[in-house]
Formats: structure tokens, C-alpha cells, sequence
């Protein structure tokens, strides 16, 4: 009789695929930690860039509610500056002979009247409006607007030499730019006519 041959033991053949297996189970472990690794990576970004533009957006309102309340007036104090120029010019219309004088009305009048001013002037400071007077500082065309340049002897150039209607800012921004005349510093001397530059008249023969 013919002896059938030994079947396998499925049991070496488990122990065989094992490393296969171990190996092939590893690199899916770490296939997946990567891919882990980067959805973590990918969040986290997504996370600080999202907080990033909140702080950009909490300092951008806040500068906007604190320039909301800093030029909350602005056209009214722009209206008002109307009233404050003609205080001003009532009170330079007053001849100082006037003021000097014994008329108590009139100097009880310019006294009210400046009295007008000064009030008006701290209500507009108290809401940040502050008045620009330029007479002797140098030109700047951020705040003042030139009205005329003109030679000055006693002014150096580019300095203002006259104020012709005063300035205004509210906060840091220019609420009426000042009006103003600068000097053009010390006019130039007469150049003498040719043949008087200098040295003797050629003698005549």
C-alpha cells in the first residue's frame, strides 16, 4: 500500500507569514501617524491663522470705535469755527485808542466778547479741536495753506511771516489748514547796471 505523503502543518505556515504580517501592520501604523501628524499640523495652522485675523479684527474695531469717538464732531466743530472767526474779528475791529479809553460800555462789550472766545475756544479744546497759529514757525504743508510768499528782511526763508486766518485740528487730522503768507527771506540787492561793476572808467584819450 502506498504511503500518502504528509499533509502541511498550517501552523509553519502562520509562523512563516508572521514578519510578512508584523511588517505589513507596522507600516500601516505608521502610514496612519503621519497621516495623523498631518491633519494635527494642518488644524494647528488653520487654528493660528484664525486667531490672527480675530486680534486684527479686535484691533481694527477698537481703532475704529476710538476714531469714531474722536471725530464724532467734526462737522459740527468745523461749523462752529464760522462763530470763533467772527469773535475774533469783532474784537481786532477795536481800536486800541478804544480800548484805552474811559467808555465803560465799549470795554464792558469787548470784554464780553472776548470772554465769548476764550469759552467757545476750551468747549471746542474739551472735544480735542485745538486752534493752529503758525505766526513764526516754519511752513508746513500739512497744516497751513500759502496764501502768498513775499520778501522779509527780519524772517528767515520759508518761515511764516503772516497769519492770515488761523488753522484748526481735531485729534491729528487737520480740521482747517491756517492761511498764511511766508517769507521769502531778505530781497536780493540791486545788481548795478553793466560797465559799473566795479574799477575806474577806462580814461579818454
Amino acid at each position: 500500500m502506498t504511503q500518502n505523503p504528509a499533509t502541511e502543518d498550517p501552523n509553519l505556515d502562520a509562523a512563516a507569514n508572521a514578519p510578512e504580517q508584523a511588517q505589513a501592520a507596522e507600516g500601516s501604523s505608521e502610514a496612519r501617524i503621519a497621516a495623523l501628524q498631518a491633519e494635527r499640523d494642518d488644524l494647528k495652522d488653520k487654528l493660528l491663522r484664525t486667531l490672527a485675523e480675530m486680534e486684527n479684527l479686535r484691533r481694527r474695531t477698537e481703532r475704529e470705535i476710538a476714531d469714531a469717538r474722536a471725530y464724532a464732531v467734526t462737522s459740527f466743530a468745523r461749523d462752529m469755527l464760522g462763530s470763533s472767526d467772527n469773535l475774533r474779528r469783532a474784537l481786532e475791529s477795536v481800536p486800541e485808542a478804544a480800548k484805552a479809553g474811559t467808555d465803560a460800555t465799549l470795554k464792558a462789550l469787548h470784554d464780553g466778547v472776548e470772554l465769548t472766545e476764550r469759552e467757545l475756544l476750551k468747549t471746542l479744546e474739551r472735544h480735542g479741536v485745538r486752534r493752529v497759529d503758525p505766526q513764526g514757525e516754519k511752513f508746513d504743508p500739512n497744516l497751513h495753506q500759502a496764501m502768498f510768499e513775499a520778501p522779509d528782511p527780519a524772517t528767515p526763508k520759508g518761515i511764516v511771516s503772516k497769519v492770515v486766518q488761523v488753522g484748526y485740528k481735531i485729534g491729528e487730522r487737520v480740521l482747517r489748514p491756517a492761511l498764511v503768507g511766508v517769507s521769502a527771506g531778505a530781497p536780493k540787492a540791486a545788481e548795478p547796471p553793466a560797465g559799473e561793476a566795479g574799477g575806474d572808467k577806462p580814461a579818454s584819450h
